[in-house]
């Protein structure tokens, strides 16, 4: 059975283990790395699953700026125990951070990710393609999601941190 909750302090160790083990290293050196550096994630939105009494997905949402004077979200990382990858965890607590972002009162959502994966949850390139991030990314792997309606139309200039 699995339970979706509230990341707590204590999991930051198990959370830590489990970003190295999806992503290595390599996860300090991606440009969104920067936009979360030294910063705590937004309230009530860094989430984890539980399986069995151990951390088995964790996912973490941040404050934005989408351009100047538009506020939004940044999804990232999201990572599932390498052996629990498929089995749908991923995809349950995807959808619990953004109806939880949505009842939150948050407008938008972007991230740098895998454009086939994020689209059956409503991210699309389009969204920003008037926005650029501090750093190289890769252009169609930039996605956006409005939470509410046309957040994001006409969004442009870069993407910072608030």
């Amino acid at each position: 059975m699995i339970a979706i909750r509230d990341e707590t302090i204590f999991d930051v160790p198990a959370r830590e283990a489990l970003l190295d083990a999806c992503f290595g290293e390599s996860r300090f050196a991606k440009t969104c790395e920067r936009l979360r550096e030294g910063r705590l994630p937004a309230q009530g939105l860094s989430r984890v699953v539980e399986m069995d009494g151990r951390l088995a997905a964790t996912v973490r949402l941040w404050h934005v700026a989408a351009g100047p004077g538009r506020p939004a979200l940044m999804l990232g990382p999201i990572a599932v125990d390498p052996a629990l990858q498929g089995a749908g965890i991923g995809g349950k607590l995807m959808r619990d951070a953004l109806a939880l972002a949505a009842d939150l009162g948050h407008r938008a959502v972007i991230l740098v990710g895998d454009a086939p994966y994020y689209a059956r949850f409503g991210f699309d390139a389009g969204a920003t393609a008037g926005l650029w991030l501090p750093g190289p990314f890769e252009r169609e792997r930039f996605l956006g999601l409005d939470l509410v309606p046309g957040a994001l139309d006409g969004a442009r200039g870069l993407v910072s941190a608030t």
